[in-house]
């Protein structure tokens, strides 16, 4: 089992979003690692920052100030229970505050789904902030011309359920479920990469790889609907020791936290219009995965008419759990580019 730095309690000062509205003080749990210019590793859903546990500890011995926190809404950070308390505005906030508290002008945000979400809205939300910026799996992409969810809803052909992200738009529907099933979540999802067209199948509850479409229409993907059904593809890519690290925090938390991000898809798109506009002009390095079957590597493909400084990079026949499916490939990747451009 990876050794972990032990967690310390970091409270963010109150803030003002770009746009003038007021983020209240708000605590976190933040695990650091090393000393020397800032690495900030946001995590995704449904993790925690020891999601980082094995990037954590690689930055540090390389000499840099790794700093992994458990993000707002989830582990041992606060839980505000306004849904709008989880939008773009509140998550990349708490990046910055984390820094002013922390004492550091400048960081490398480096994020994984969600978290990538986040950082890749931080030069733009944040530019003073923010030096460099590290996909993992999560492209930065360009602003649709509709809501977010308008056009997921077409993908399934109007049938919420059949897309998790839409499934969790409803209160009280999803997070009870989740909660209700919080071991089979992280021993059944929480497996190592295979064909994409194979993992769309067993999460979905598809015959074969190519039916995609139903007869009714509609692209599916909600494993969390039918988790205790599920014949898990791929292997298991943690210990039991580790795995019950993530199943003992969200039966005490819940997932309610996590799921309010999503239900900001729309409210993000509304109020930061300049997240997939506006171009990044910091660092970046863009790191995908050739076996997610959620955010596939082609998604990142139009990246560099949006990032100005961008690298890239593939981990071969690599699931979505990167960070933790793929550590020395990731690690590599990591500290070769942060070593070239931030050392």
């Amino acid at each position: 089992m990876t050794a972990f730095p032990p967690a310390t309690p970091v409270t963010l000062a109150p803030r003002r979003t770009r746009d003038g509205a007021r983020i209240p003080e708000i605590t976190l749990s933040v695990h650091e690692a090393g000393s020397g210019p800032a690495v900030v590793l946001c995590h995704g859903f449904p993790e925690l920052a020891y999601s980082w546990r094995h990037q954590l500890t690689a930055l540090g011995e390389a000499g840099f100030r790794a700093i992994a926190p458990d993000q707002r809404g989830y582990g041992a950070s606060d839980r505000p229970e306004a849904i709008a308390d989880y939008d773009i505005h509140h998550l990349c906030g708490d990046m910055a505050g984390l820094l002013d508290a922390l004492g550091i002008e400048k960081a490398v945000f480096c994020g994984h789904d969600w978290g990538g979400f986040v950082v890749w809205a931080m030069p733009i939300l944040h530019p003073e902030r923010t030096a460099g910026v590290i996909g993992v799996n999560t492209p930065y992409s360009p602003r649709g011309a509709e809501p977010p969810t308008a056009v997921m809803r077409r993908m399934v052909g109007g049938r919420d359920e059949k897309l998790y992200i839409l499934w969790f738009q409803e209160l009280g529907v999803a997070d009870p479920m989740l909660a209700a099933n919080t071991r089979a979540v992280f021993e059944k999802l929480m497996r190592g990469g295979v064909e994409p067209g194979a993992a769309v199948a067993a999460f979905s509850g598809q015959k074969a790889p190519d039916e995609e479409r139903d007869g009714q229409g509609g692209f599916e993907l909600n494993p969390f609907l039918r988790i205790r059904e599920i014949d898990p593809p791929g292997e298991p890519i943690m210990s039991d020791e580790e795995v019950e690290v993530f199943i003992a925090t969200f039966e005490k938390t819940g997932f309610t936290g996590g799921v309010n991000w999503y239900r900001n898809f729309d409210r993000n798109w509304e109020t930061a219009p300049e997240v997939g506009t506006e171009k990044i002009e910091v660092p970046s390095l863009m790191v995908t995965a050739e076996w997610d079957p959620v955010l596939r590597p082609e998604m990142a493909g139009g990246m560099s008419s949006l990032v100005t400084d961008l690298e890239t990079a593939m981990i071969e026949k690599c699931g979505h759990w990167t960070q933790q499916e793929k550590p020395d490939e990731l690690n590599h990747i990591l500290l070769d580019w942060l070593g070239r451009r931030f050392a």
